[in-house]
């Protein structure tokens, strides 16, 4: 398969087929390349002969040339089968190894049962550890709506959700998409009898939303910070963290969604109220997937309920725009990378996302395939010295 680099006119037309098309990824957006290429990165953009966008992240040797490439969540499949997508992957590869790349990553997000992972080592691909924090995937299936989506959802998580709603916590969205959206009546407490009504979900005006959003997105990095340090999970800064979010809701791929205790007033840059929690959700394929998410743990006694109100109304969300799926994100245990089992570090959140409905799906995984074995080795060294100097500068 021929590949090529993407033209600028290309470019027009790049997201509605990497990320809202069929298998697509937020991680494989224009919006992503270009947040990449501010960390160091340096993004290629290239198309099949299909015209399939592929995104592929070069980061150079320091010192002895060649470089290293990512596919971050890609090749998308786009609807084609696994057979299909390994040519794309191998066209890209063999592209990318003429302007002197030493290794291809990828970490398509296509599940094991397709055959896949096998075609990928048929194609000199080996597996790796993962390079982003999950392989496999929690998955709500939407087909039938939202009254089939809470058939599944556990009693006592109903159960949360309701309380939540009748304490009168409110949720804040934070979106630019321009979409059908469940804004809810204006009642702040659900019916007695139906705990999973629709409640209060209030929304800023178009021309604020970015000013209220990167308001709203600095408190919720703070609570990030906290969940990672209790998880034994890093957050980036909270400059790049918003400037990324920022420009993901800007180009309709990401919702954040707050829960607060009172009303949002007149003015949403400043904001009433508690923060409780609040979580990012990320738009592509069919799916609405389950991004970052924290809340006050010291505040759960009396706001219970906070994070399963944000999921049941990102549920209502997905449901809204006609999503197939509620994608909540990996659960997998690092290292092995299967399904928790009682007692592993993970099994509390596999609990917590099967209340939902969560149905376990095996993704192929992260694989490389190594094109220069002897610079790719010599390069690893020269990166990791760099890394270990600069750390003796700063320590």
């Amino acid at each position: 398969m021929e590949v090529r680099d993407a033209t600028t006119s290309d470019l027009d037309h790049w997201d509605a087929v990497a990320v809202d098309g069929p298998g697509g990824s937020i991680w494989q957006s224009l919006a992503w390349a270009e947040h990449a290429a501010r960390a160091g990165w340096r993004p290629r953009r290239l198309l099949d002969d299909a015209g399939i966008p592929v995104l592929a992240l070069l980061r150079p040797w320091p010192a002895i040339g060649g470089a290293s490439a990512y596919i971050p969540r890609g090749p998308v499949a786009a609807g084609d089968p696994p057979e299909r997508v390994v040519a794309r992957l191998t066209g890209v590869v063999r592209r990318l190894a003429a302007d002197g790349v030493d290794v291809v990553a990828t970490d398509a997000e296509i599940p094991a049962a397709t055959g896949y992972r096998s075609l990928l080592r048929e194609a000199g691909f080996a597996p790796i550890e993962e390079l982003m924090p999950s392989r496999d995937r929690m998955a709500v299936p939407l087909d039938g709506g939202i009254d089939g989506a809470r058939e599944h959802i556990a009693k006592k998580t109903r159960q949360r959700i309701g309380s939540a709603r009748r304490r009168g916590l409110v949720v804040r969205r934070f979106d630019a998409a321009r979409i059908a959206a469940p804004e809810g009546p204006d009642a702040a407490v659900a019916a007695a009898d139906d705990p999973l009504a629709p409640g209060r979900v209030a929304r800023p005006p178009t021309a604020m939303l970015v000013r209220a959003a990167e308001a709203a997105l600095g408190p919720f990095h703070e609570l990030l910070e906290a969940t990672g340090t209790r998880r034994g999970f890093a957050i980036g800064s909270r400059e790049r963290s918003v400037a990324w979010w920022l420009a993901a809701m800007r180009a309709g791929h990401l919702a954040y969604l707050e829960v607060r205790d009172v009303p949002p007033g007149e003015s949403w840059a400043q904001p009433e109220g508690t923060l409780l929690g609040g979580a990012v959700f990320f738009r592509h394929g069919v799916r609405l997937t389950y991004g970052h998410s924290g809340d006050r743990v010291d505040l759960r006694a009396e706001h219970p309920g906070v994070v399963h109100l944000l999921l049941w109304e990102a549920m209502r969300l997905a449901v809204a725009e006609g999503r197939a799926e509620l994608d909540l994100g990996g659960v997998d245990v690092a290292g092995a990378r299967g399904i928790p089992a009682e007692g592993d570090p993970m099994w509390g959140l596999f609990e917590f996302k099967r209340a939902f409905g969560g149905a376990w799906v095996e993704l192929a995984g992260a694989h490389e395939r190594v094109l220069r074995p002897r610079r790719y080795a010599a390069g690893r060294a020269t990166a990791a010295a760099l890394r270990r100097l600069r750390g003796a500068r700063h320590g």
